[in-house]
């Protein structure tokens, strides 16, 4: 079948053709994102294939519809940014990656929070000068320490047994409990109970209506003043602003993140020589208590592998009349 992947870097490509050699696609590669201008691009494309910081809305589907497009195919676990409603409506199904590997994304939050929790990042770029000094570099034992996980699906649950290796009392939260948390020492508790405990929260929830600033300004007043909070999974499960805020009062202790609410406008691009005219992720990075990385917490071979395989199984299925069973509706 014919496919326009947008969005395709290099890796996209490298790891996209080497698991096209089991399919035999057509993959025609596009730099760009797919949005309303350059949605015309995929004229005569019976599928799509984006990622997460491409605009499958209501315009561009339109579009899509009208020059031949049957299928869009998200290489990533999360939809948000397709509009299911509009998609239906036109006759578009829609397919994800539902599993690849949970170890990826869990491993980079325990990175995450063993760089935040000993400066890590600090004593990096004070080596590198030539200052050995310890001052301003101290952490603690994570051992005997409470570490709360909102959201006990695959990631978590990985997230979870990491830290229970590492001797911590874990807590868990999630509309939808898991025996799996259990067994492994999780305990389940409501979110009043995590904020007084947790000297550390790491998010592992899908972006919905329901979760979006589930950390906000009134969840953070109830955190356990220095708590380190960790976020690999979306961004607009915090509320910025209210992070910011609670960093300024130490009420939260510091700040790991791999995704940010507006990172549209600037990850997977290199925007090392321009102006960078959003204020918000400026302040963030001049806090010393702060990590930010650009949304790389899948980004190892074994899951970006699965991801290109996943995908091009299910356009192959869309395109034999088959099942599709990782279809979102």
């Amino acid at each position: 079948m014919k496919v326009a992947v947008f969005s395709a870097k290099k890796y996209d490509r490298e790891l996209l053709d080497a698991a096209n050699e089991r399919f035999d696609h057509d993959l025609v590669y596009f730099d760009s994102r797919l949005e309303p201008d350059t949605a015309k691009l995929a004229a005569g494309f019976p599928a799509v294939c984006v990622f997460v910081n491409d605009d499958a809305g209501p315009m561009v589907l339109e579009t899509l519809a009208k020059t031949g497009t049957k299928l869009v195919a998200t290489r990533s676990t999360g939809f948000n940014h397709i509009d299911l409603k509009a998609a239906a409506a036109l006759g578009i199904k829609a397919v994800r990656v539902v599993d690849y590997s949970p170890h990826s994304v869990a491993e980079f939050a325990v990175g995450l929070l063993l760089a935040l929790n000993r400066k890590i990042h600090r004593a990096y770029n004070r080596t590198r000068d030539g200052n050995f000094e310890l001052d301003g570099l101290l952490g603690f034992d994570l051992h005997g320490k409470c570490v709360a996980v909102l959201g006990t699906g695959k990631i978590g649950r990985v997230f979870a047994k990491i830290m229970v290796g590492f001797g911590c009392h874990v807590l868990g939260y999630d509309k939808y409990r898991s025996e799996e948390f259990e067994k492994i020492g999780g305990r389940y508790v409501e979110p009043e109970e995590i904020g007084e405990r947790a000297d550390v929260l790491s998010l592992h929830l899908p972006l919905t209506p329901e979760t979006h600033h589930i950390i906000d300004a009134d969840r953070l007043s109830y955190f356990k003043r220095g708590a380190l909070l960790v976020n690999t999974s979306r961004g607009g499960l915090i509320d910025t602003e209210a992070a910011i805020e609670a960093l300024k009062r130490g009420q939260l202790g510091g700040l790991a993140i791999d995704v940010y609410e507006q990172e549209e406008e600037l990850f997977f691009e290199d925007h090392s020589s321009d102006i960078i005219p959003d204020d918000v992720i400026q302040r963030l990075v001049s806090f010393p208590n702060v990590i930010l990385t650009g949304h790389q917490a899948f980004f190892t071979r074994e899951a970006v592998g699965t991801i290109s395989a996943t995908t091009l199984a299910s356009i192959s299925d869309f395109e034999h009349g088959r099942p599709l069973g990782n279809e979102v509706r």
